[in-house]
Parts: structure tokens; C-alpha cells; sequence
């Protein structure tokens, strides 16, 4: 089994989510957001640093995967956020936790199969894909397709890697069989 924590970061809120995945299969463990008071920003990226860091502690995953930096509505916006991305990228190294980024759009991609889903699409998706009672708050439910969409390629490197996997059988981009 193997646990992940996906991160949605934002400089005002963080979502996280976390899932075990054993034999192919997904399965919720917790998910939140954390909320980030107003405030100067260096003790705004303290909170989500020492937020990020008790999660680890607590759920134990092996891996992390984190959402890229998108262009936001002002370069400023999107240093914050780059700032955010760090604070947490750092609080998951330092616990630890092998480190995966993936652009918004292959997100989108792996979870709802478009990559210009909108937020309730993939809240959706992620309700159905975890079997949950109800569509997680919308920065939680864009964590744990964060964590989903590590799974997948975790587990599409995995197949081709192997003995025997796809990769063998194509040749000049045919399939042999």
C-alpha cells in the first residue's frame, strides 16, 4: 500500500487530501484545507510550512504531489502562490516524502478525462472516483485529484517499466504482438 498527499496551495488556502492506493485501488483517508489568516506573508508561509509538516506527521504518506504554478490574474498573485508551492514542497522534503508536480490542465486530464474541466467537474469526479458520501470542499476535492493523478502516473510508469509492458511492444508506432 502506498499513501500520497496532494496539495492545492494558495497563499489564503491550502488543500490537501490524502489517499492509499493498494492493488490499482484508491481509498479516502482525509482531506481539509487549511486556512490562512491575514497577515504578512513570510508568517502566512510559516502556517502552511508547519501545517504541511503536522499533516505528514500524522498521516504518514510516502509520496507527495503538488499542484504547479499556473499564470495567475497578476504576476504578484502568482509569485504568492509560487511561494506557497514552496513553503509546501519544502514541509514535504523535510518530512521526508518523494516530491511530484503536475500542471493543472494533466490534473484535469487524468481525473475528469478533460484537462479544462471546471472546479465542479472535478469535484464530481473525485466524489465518484473515492466512492464519498458527498464532493469534498473545493480546494480539498482539487488536492485529492492532485493525489489521483499521481496514482495514475505512478501507475502508467510503473506498467511501461516493466517486463513485458507496452513500451516493448511498440515498434516504428505500431503495437506487435
Amino acid at each position: 500500500m502506498t499513501r500520497i498527499l496532494g496539495i492545492d496551495p494558495g497563499s489564503r488556502k491550502t488543500g490537501y487530501g490524502i489517499i492509499d492506493v493498494e492493488r490499482g485501488k484508491a481509498r479516502y483517508v482525509a482531506s481539509g484545507v487549511i486556512r490562512i489568516p491575514e497577515g504578512p506573508l513570510p508568517e502566512r508561509l510559516k502556517l502552511i510550512f508547519d501545517a504541511v509538516c503536522q499533516i505528514a506527521q500524522q498521516y504518514q504518506p510516502a509520496q507527495m504531489a503538488i499542484e504547479n504554478v499556473f499564470m495567475s490574474k497578476s504576476a504578484g498573485s502568482a509569485l504568492k502562490l509560487g511561494q506557497a508551492r514552496g513553503a509546501a514542497i519544502v514541509a514535504g522534503t523535510n518530512s521526508g516524502l518523494e516530491v511530484a508536480e503536475y500542471e493543472a490542465r494533466k490534473v484535469k486530464q487524468a481525473v475528469v478525462g478533460n484537462g479544462g474541466a471546471d472546479k465542479l467537474q472535478v469535484q464530481h469526479m473525485v466524489k465518484t472516483l473515492l466512492s464519498l458520501p458527498a464532493a469534498p470542499q473545493e480546494d480539498a476535492a482539487d488536492a485529492l485529484a492532485v493525489a489521483l493523478c499521481h496514482m495514475h502516473t505512478e501507475q502508467t510508469l510503473a506498467f511501461t517499466a516493466g517486463d513485458g509492458g507496452a513500451r516493448s511492444r511498440f515498434r516504428r508506432g505500431r503495437l506487435s504482438m
